[in-house]
């Protein structure tokens, strides 16, 4: 009766929360296959998509942390409300600007959407209030909610290629996705309650800055080395300003009672090596995506590289690594029933360590992307799943948003840097007008394979019976 109550608590909550994470990944999915149509469209180079991406993580890893703060203060529906609200208009924006700089900041504005997923979880935690399995509920309506996340995202990378085909100008193809988000607007107003009740606290607006500033520093350098060059110093006096930064924040943070980003909690030996690897796994699953579709459309014939493939024809790959995630998410919960939680999470990101690797000498043809992809996606659609719940159950109690939060944030913060990093590498060495340089595919791909088996090397450090449910651990300890 217990676990039968436990998953049928907040079904219509989790109903309601499922339609706003599949558009969530159906906006993660949809650009993608279209990133050559909009450098295009706008008369850009293809390595200069990274940008919108960068600058979209940037804002993100900068709100985050606040929303999420703000959510745990006025209430986590209404928190939600307000970000599908900008999210909306920033759609809409993207759809119906003409030029790269309203593209740059309508897109960075959409990145709000990924506080999303923290107050979701936040929502279903609060609601599983006063049940004996709350934790289970919890990680299984989280699993649920990222299921239909990997599911929109499959298919908005099917769907754009279709819909390229069907409807041929580019604003309306874009305006499919904003569509979405004005009923997600809707969604939350009429079937997510607010039963928030107001709490004591505020937020911290001096750590903040400081991280804004860090961050800002940090990522304008990066900026800087592709405009510059990497012989100039002023972007490596910006990186490391912005590195130096962390030094006073840090100081801040652990002064405070209630900071933004609590140091306390993150130096936990169950929490650390969660948000380490979430920081790493962003480079991938968050950095390496529109490099897989713009190497996917490279022509082989002019550049003497690339697939040749168009929008329509790429998004079937995406949408098969896609789905690669989904079963990864699914599997990775019948899995740690039968295996630790912690060894779980090292396999699968020693599988995203190994897909990436793999396209260093498989990259020749459709089917070996695809098979190196499918091997990616299985460890990355496993640690999407699996990082929010391990944050949340070794998070004290009363801090489960804020843990989930900071999953979000660190992945994030590691994405952002990626797309900057790539953006340069890409932009290195090419000697077209629009492809990017084959070397800098090769750099895309061997990082994101060095960060994901530097990631399951660090997740060695968690405890060995970290994350695991009561039942188990009681069960382990008696053996």
């Amino acid at each position: 009766m217990g676990r039968h109550r436990a998953a049928s608590v907040g079904a219509g909550l989790v109903g309601a929360l499922v339609f706003v994470e599949f558009v969530s990944g159906f906006l993660q999915g949809y650009y993608t296959p279209l990133a050559t149509d909009i450098a295009r469209h706008l008369d850009i180079n293809d390595a200069d998509v990274n940008w919108f991406e960068a600058a979209q993580l940037l804002l993100s890893a900068l709100c985050v942390p606040p929303l999420s703060k703000l959510g745990d203060l006025v209430g986590h529906q209404r928190v939600l409300v307000w970000s599908a609200v900008v999210t909306a208009v920033a759609t809409w924006g993207i759809a119906l600007s003409s030029s790269f700089e309203s593209y740059l900041v309508f897109w960075a504005l959409q990145g709000v959407f990924t506080v999303w997923l923290p107050l979701e979880v936040a929502l279903i935690y609060r609601r599983s209030v006063g049940l004996p399995l709350r934790a289970a509920a919890t990680r299984r309506a989280t699993g649920v909610i990222v299921a239909a996340l990997q599911a929109g995202a499959i298919a908005g990378a099917l769907s754009a290629g279709a819909t390229s085909a069907a409807f041929g100008p580019i604003w309306l193809v874009l305006a499919v996705p904003a569509v979405l988000t004005v009923a997600v607007v809707l969604v939350i107003v009429g079937f997510v309650p607010d039963t928030h009740v107001v709490q004591p606290g505020g937020l911290d607006g001096r750590g903040l800055l400081w991280l804004s500033s860090s961050l800002l520093l940090v990522t304008g350098g990066l900026s800087l080395v592709r405009l510059w060059g990497a012989d100039s110093p002023w972007p490596w006096l910006a990186i490391a300003a912005g590195a130096l930064v962390l030094v006073p924040f840090c100081r801040h943070e652990l002064r405070i009672t209630d900071p933004i980003i609590d140091l306390r909690v993150m130096r936990q030996p169950s929490m650390w090596p969660v948000q380490f690897t979430a920081l790493l796994f962003g480079v991938s699953v968050l950095g390496a995506q529109i490099p897989l579709s713009t190497f996917a459309q490279t022509d082989p014939d002019v550049h003497g590289y690339g697939l040749g493939l168009d929008s329509t024809s790429v998004a079937p790959i995406i949408g098969g690594y896609v789905l690669s995630m989904l079963v990864g998410a699914l599997l990775f919960a019948r899995i740690s029933q039968r295996f630790s939680p912690r060894a779980c999470l090292i396999a699968a990101a020693t599988l995203v360590g190994v897909g990436y690797a793999s396209l260093v000498p498989l990259h020749a043809s459709v089917l070996q992307m695809a098979a190196c992809m499918v091997v990616a996606g299985l460890g990355s659609g496993a640690l999407v799943a699996a990082l929010p719940a391990a944050a949340a159950a070794a998070a004290p109690e009363g801090r489960t948003a804020v843990a989930t939060g900071l999953t979000n944030t660190t992945k994030t913060i590691g994405g952002a840097f990626a797309s900057c990093v790539f953006g340069v590498a890409l932009a290195a060495g090419a000697s077209h007008a629009t492809a990017a340089s084959l070397s800098g595919y090769y750099t895309v791909w061997i990082v994101c394979s060095a960060t994901a088996f530097v990631a399951a090397v660090g997740l060695a450090f968690v405890p060995r019976l970290a994350f695991a449910d009561p039942a188990a651990l009681e069960e382990e300890l008696e053996r």
